[in-house]
């Protein structure tokens, strides 16, 4: 059983095309806060990323933000988040949210969600931390990605143990829940010699 005091989301700094995609948003951004799980995210205010951010801000819940100085006006920060840490880089943004946090969820996004799912997944895989990681599906949204995933198991390229690592669910609460159920996993090695 894992303490869940602080849960990294991942997600887009646009909406997206599917309204649904900001209903989930909200309601993971709820279950938060009543949960009294402290939400760290990307520190902006557009797109889903500000929509979770609003919903945890409502619930009374504590948000802390991490941006790049760089994309500070891009992504237009958050100016009702409490913690807001600026940095210089997005290797420093990636490497302060996984100290922060004890878990990690992506939600809808594009190229940079993905990229921050996959290298949490990496470090994971690598024993670098044992934290839970978990999609939180919506609309379909990632069944194209799993599909793919599944596609990488059978093919050699990612062993199945790792990836049932990743957790995915349709609703917030059960996805905070099953997170927390999370069995970290032994440190072992991916590549045995008949993999040479």
């Amino acid at each position: 059983m894992i303490e869940l005091r602080r849960v990294c989301v991942f997600c887009g700094s646009s909406p997206g095309g599917d309204p649904a995609y900001a209903v989930v948003a909200r309601d993971l951004g709820r279950a938060l806060a009543a949960a009294g799980i402290g939400l760290v995210y990307g520190g902006g205010t557009i797109g889903l990323m500000g929509v979770l951010a609003d919903a945890v801000l409502e619930g009374g819940g504590e948000v802390t933000g991490v941006i790049p100085d760089h994309l500070k006006r891009r992504e237009i920060d958050h100016p009702g988040v409490q913690d807001l840490r600026v940095v210089q880089t997005m290797h420093e943004r990636k490497a302060l949210m996984h100290d922060l946090s004890d878990a990690f969820v992506a939600l809808p996004g594009g190229l940079g969600t993905m990229e921050e799912l996959f290298e949490i997944w990496t470090w994971l895989q690598l024993g670098l931390h044992a934290k839970p990681i978990g999609l939180l599906q919506v609309a379909g949204y990632f069944d194209g990605l799993l599909g793919f995933l599944d596609h990488a198991v059978e093919e050699g390229f990612v062993q199945l143990g790792i990836r049932r690592l990743l957790v995915d669910d349709t609703d917030p609460d059960d996805l905070l829940a099953r997170l927390e159920d999370f069995d970290p996993p032994a440190t072992e090695r991916w590549i045995g010699p008949e993999d040479r």
